[in-house]
């Protein structure tokens, strides 16, 4: 109890919104060479940039970026457009008449420059155009390889006039989540799966997340952080009881003691034994199901609550492997936040005087700690398929949901192959 009882005594006790002037839109989205990210097996990472003075995905000039970028896309399709790539392999000191096409592909939207007419050897991919190569992977939530692998040459390949598509599907979701959005917030946007905290529109940190399945996908959110559970109970929702619980139950009486969840005769009775009930018959919302804290609670050492009519939250999780993959559409609508920690001492923001030590040294102690947030961040949780930042970069990524074209902005999308109805959708227990 010596951790919470110090914890206690705590707790008692650049502009970003600038525009575009100076500069052309076309001009800006050039600079974006210089800011792709190193080569690996990771699309994204999850750090602490805020020395970079990188521009969030939403800033308060993120209509008109969006609005340059459509003119920008119109002008190459009244230009004719671009043509496509053929599926091959391109690196650096290849000689191909592929790479001229390459040069002019990546010409078109603005990621080389010059006139590939004075170069000396065009045909030869040089360093200038794997640093192009690059930060077009970069715009797209690629690899960044340097390389024309298969996934590049899909997304190069995307007509002018999809891109088009793709961006006005997604101006007027940029427009609703920028409303009454306070200088510090919160992004989450489910197609990157990434998340942004954002002071006055520069980046913080940036964190992996883990979003919603096809079958379960999360909802779309604009609210306030509000709370912080540390080491919380996990109270399983009926949607779960039913799809994840009750199952490994038929399957097993005993599945809920080694997942340490403890089964009550309705919220506040008595606790049951699970061996004593035919779980064959049982209705899903007739016991209560609890999962004490610890390292295999699903929502591990800390929830971030926010208001929201779909009970979802962001939180940690055991299951850090997740992170390391590149399509991290895994949960059942909740957000699962790589190196939440860091996520948490910013929303605090040294609160009675909580630090990044005191979190963790809390988070640690295993004992459960509930903190209400004062002058919380704003929350954000996005679809966006496209977006355009006020320092030149437009961006896309995967219709993961299969939203665009059907005016989707907010709310909760439909599950795969269902229509936008039903009950809200929660995050699932670990294995």
């Amino acid at each position: 109890m010596a951790t919470l009882t110090k914890v206690l005594a705590v707790i008692l006790g650049v502009s970003a919104y600038g525009g575009l002037a100076g500069s052309s839109f076309a001009e800006q989205t050039n600079a974006i060479t210089s800011a792709a990210r190193p080569a690996g097996k990771l699309a994204t990472q999850t750090e602490v940039i805020a020395e970079r003075g990188e521009a969030a995905m939403i800033t308060l000039g993120a209509n008109r970026a969006m609005e340059l970028a459509i003119a920008l896309y119109e002008d190459i399709e009244a230009a004719g457009g671009w043509q496509q790539m053929p599926v091959k392999s391109l690196k650096t000191g290849t000689s191909d008449k592929a790479v001229l096409l390459l040069r002019a592909r990546l010409a078109a939207e603005g990621y080389l420059r010059g006139d590939p007419d004075a170069i000396e050897e065009p045909q030869v991919f040089d360093e200038e155009l794997e640093a192009s190569v690059k930060a077009f992977q970069t715009s797209h939530g690629l690899v960044v390889s340097g390389k024309t692998d298969p996934a590049t040459i899909r997304e190069l390949n995307i007509p002018v006039e999809q891109r088009l598509a793709t961006l006005r599907a997604n101006q007027l979701r940029v427009e609703d989540y920028l409303k009454d959005l306070g200088p510090r917030y919160i992004l989450v946007n489910i197609p990157a799966a990434q998340l942004e905290a954002v002071n006055a529109g520069v980046v913080y940190s940036r964190h992996n997340v883990v979003v919603g399945r096809l079958a379960r996908p999360t909802p779309v959110v604009k609210s306030k952080i509000s709370q912080i559970n540390f080491n919380p109970y996990w109270n399983a929702p009926v949607s779960i009881v039913r799809r994840d619980l009750i199952p490994k139950l038929i399957d097993d009486p005993l599945a809920m003691d080694r997942m340490r969840v403890k089964i009550f005769d309705g919220i506040g009775g008595p606790e049951i034994d699970p061996t004593t009930v035919d779980w064959t018959t049982v209705s899903p919302d007739r016991y209560f199901f609890r999962q004490e804290p610890g390292g295999e609670n699903a929502m591990a050492t800390v929830k971030i609550n926010f208001v929201s009519k779909y009970n979802v939250f962001l939180h940690d999780t055991p299951a850090k492997a997740l992170f390391q993959q590149n399509a991290r559409y895994e949960s059942s609508g909740c957000v699962r936040v790589d190196q939440v920690h860091v996520l948490v001492d910013w929303i605090l923001n040294g609160q009675d005087g909580m630090d990044h030590e005191l979190v963790q040294e809390i988070a640690a102690s295993a004992e459960r700690l509930d903190v209400k947030v004062r002058s919380g961040p704003d929350l954000r949780v996005m679809y966006l398929t496209a977006w355009a930042t006020e320092d030149g970069h437009v961006n896309f990524r995967p219709d993961i949901y299969h939203l665009d074209g059907s005016g989707f902005v907010d709310g909760q999308p439909p599950p795969e192959g269902q229509p936008v109805e039903g009950e809200a959708l929660y995050d699932t227990i670990s294995q």
